[in-house]
């Protein structure tokens, strides 16, 4: 992962969202008032599981959010999951639930705001919660 590119990336984006867009021909939603860009709203959404890891990136959002999932959940999605090549046996013990539990750590002491949401939850649920302290964001900027 280059996450020295992505932030780069990022900060370009944030200088100018509608150049940016169109230099690497992204479409841009209709906004109601196209004549002054400076007056739209952008909204730009990074998912990445080691965001929060990496500290010239924290800088950067306006927003956080992670999903938890407890443990026996987490294995038991992973079990059903089809891999080309198979996990060998006490990987997901051995290793991707003890750095999942590192990382968490790292991100949970970075000292940026979090919003942690249920991944118990259905992915309805979870966008809902998402799109609505967003959209609070938003209004309260105003």
């Amino acid at each position: 992962m280059d996450m020295e590119s992505m932030t780069n990336t990022m900060k370009a984006w944030m200088e100018n969202p509608v150049k940016f867009a169109r230099s690497h021909g992204v479409p841009l939603s209709s906004a109601p008032d196209e004549s002054n860009p400076d007056e739209q709203t952008h909204i730009l959404i990074v998912e990445g599981f080691l965001l929060y890891n990496y500290p010239p990136m924290l800088d950067v959002f306006d927003k956080s959010f992670y999903i938890t999932i407890p443990y026996e959940e987490c294995k038991r999605r992973r079990s059903t999951r089809q891999y080309t090549v198979p996990d060998p046996p006490g990987l997901f013990d051995g290793h991707v639930w003890p750095m999942y539990l590192k990382h968490r750590r790292e991100m949970e002491s970075s000292g940026l705001h979090i919003e942690c949401l249920d991944g118990l939850r259905s992915k309805e649920e979870i966008y809902t919660q998402v799109y609505e302290s967003i959209q609070n964001n938003l209004l309260n900027r105003l």
